[in-house]
């Protein structure tokens, strides 16, 4: 969840500075700040559970999970403190294969992320399936999936890179079904997604709330 920008313009590196001796943490979009509120229980619980799985597909191969603490760097270096630009964000979970690319010698901004795992809330999801996804799509060249995790019903979107650059939404929906990511050669399943997340409880709430209404 994210908060409102800062009313001042950064430059990247300034925001870099900055945010090394947070504690609490900001994203940073083309020189503002924007300070990112604590999670839901339910974000928490589905990252855990995504980071889990990843980890222990992804053993013994060339590829490595992060979750939610690593930076990704999505634009060019601002040329001008004058007009800064550029995006540097917190993945709720990525992927990175081979030898890991970092902004510099801190090692905590990655440039090569091959997926990049978002969970939806109310108040980030327009930016998720926006501005954000531009971002990843025109400045990450390795990256070849995008994949948006609902938080309220099991439903996720799995965007990915075709050979001719477009992308390709398949919508996965229901605790039966799978979510094949094949550039990584991963396969999760819904119901380990959605590990202890209980929707008839949402749902029973809803409906309480509605006849008290």
């Amino acid at each position: 969840m994210a908060l409102p920008q800062s009313q001042f313009l950064f430059t990247a590196e300034e925001y870099l500075e900055i945010e090394r001796e947070s504690v609490e943490r900001h994203e940073y979009i083309d020189g503002h700040m924007i300070l990112m509120a604590g999670e839901s229980d339910e974000h928490g619980a589905i990252c855990l559970n995504i980071g889990a799985e990843l980890r222990d597909q992804l053993k013994g191969s060339k590829c490595q999970a992060r979750a939610q603490n690593m930076k990704v760097r999505s634009g060019p270096i601002p040329k001008s403190k004058r007009y800064p630009k550029g995006f540097f964000s917190y993945p709720d979970v990525l992927v990175y294969c081979g030898e890991p690319k970092f902004h510099d010698e801190h090692r905590d901004v990655l440039l090569n992320p091959q997926v990049i795992i978002e969970i939806l809330s109310t108040s980030t999801e327009a930016l998720d399936r926006g501005g954000k996804f531009i971002r990843y799509r025109n400045y990450l060249e390795t990256l070849t999936d995008y994949i948006l995790v609902s938080q309220t019903e099991p439903l996720v979107e799995h965007f990915s890179r075709q050979p001719n650059g477009n992308w390709l939404m398949s919508p996965t929906g229901g605790l039966n079904e799978i979510v094949h990511i094949s550039s990584i050669n991963c396969h999760l399943k819904m119901s380990e997604i959605y590990y202890n997340i209980n929707f008839e409880t949402e749902k029973s709430e809803d409906s309480h709330e509605e006849q008290s209404a």
